[in-house]
């Protein structure tokens, strides 16, 4: 379970990101965060593997608030928590494989990660991760090779090649096309589903939130400003959460600040 207890962030220059955010997150939740730009729902998420940090509140996964950890706690919790980027995040000039097998990195010693010296038995789930998002054929390709799609599934497995509790998804089909995105979308709730692992995903294509997601949390300047089933949801909560009327682009791309 991941819960937030009046959590705010205030960066170094002033800007608000979070404002006394109170949720929690069940193990398992397909859970989808949505809101214009500038909304706070990267902060939201990064702040779960604290890749940024809130300064005030508590945030606790599984009962533990990260927000005192040190070093070496960050490092085993960045073990259990997979992060998933809008820019995929690989190495370009890499193998598919390379780059799926690093999901290991956090299980491995410094000298077996610098000569990449894996067991058997992480090559062999690494393949298997492949496998699972479709996408084994190309495991001895660069990643500079594939399309942006084809290299959002590799980012996938990678993932799934780290074993985490928890995966966290920053705006995963941001760059990609509606069909190639529904693919990804497809998988990551594939995933969930079959493994238990909960799952947040940043969107701002509404037909895709309602699409898949269990909840829909709906943010707006920092704050959460809707937290439901997605089953609940109307176009007229997405006005709510965005401020304004819904437009077309809202439903099939991403939303402005306007």
């Amino acid at each position: 379970m991941i819960e937030f207890k009046d959590v705010s962030l205030v960066y170094p220059n002033g800007t608000q990101g979070l404002k006394k955010v109170n949720l929690k997150i069940n193990k398992g939740e397909f859970v989808v965060i949505v809101g214009l730009s500038g909304a706070g729902k990267s902060t939201l998420i990064r702040s779960m593997n604290r890749l940024v940090t809130p300064t005030e509140g508590q945030l606790l996964i599984d009962d533990e608030d990260i927000l005192p950890y040190n070093q070496r706690k960050l490092r085993k919790l960045r073990t259990e928590v997979g992060m998933i980027f809008q820019n995929y995040n690989l190495v370009k000039r890499s193998t598919v494989m390379k780059n799926v097998i690093s999901g290991r990195l956090g299980h491995t010693g410094t000298f077996a990660s610098l000569f990449n010296l894996f067991p058997k038995e992480a090559v062999s789930l690494a393949y298997r991760s492949l496998e699972r998002v479709n996408i084994a054929e190309k495991v001895y390709m660069r990643a500079d090779q594939l399309s942006g799609g084809q290299q959002q599934r590799v980012a996938i497995a990678r993932v799934l090649t780290q074993q985490p509790k928890i995966i966290l998804a920053d705006e995963p089909v941001a760059s990609l096309d509606p069909p190639t995105s529904h693919q990804v979308m497809t998988y990551l709730r594939k995933v969930n589903k079959e493994d238990n692992i909960t799952t947040i995903v940043n969107l701002h294509f509404i037909d895709m939130a309602m699409e898949y997601a269990d909840r829909i949390i709906g943010m707006r300047a920092g704050e959460v400003v809707f937290d439901g089933p997605a089953s609940e949801v109307s176009e007229q909560t997405f006005e709510e959460i965005y401020g304004r009327k819904i437009r077309e682009d809202d439903l099939v791309g991403g939303p402005d600040d306007e």
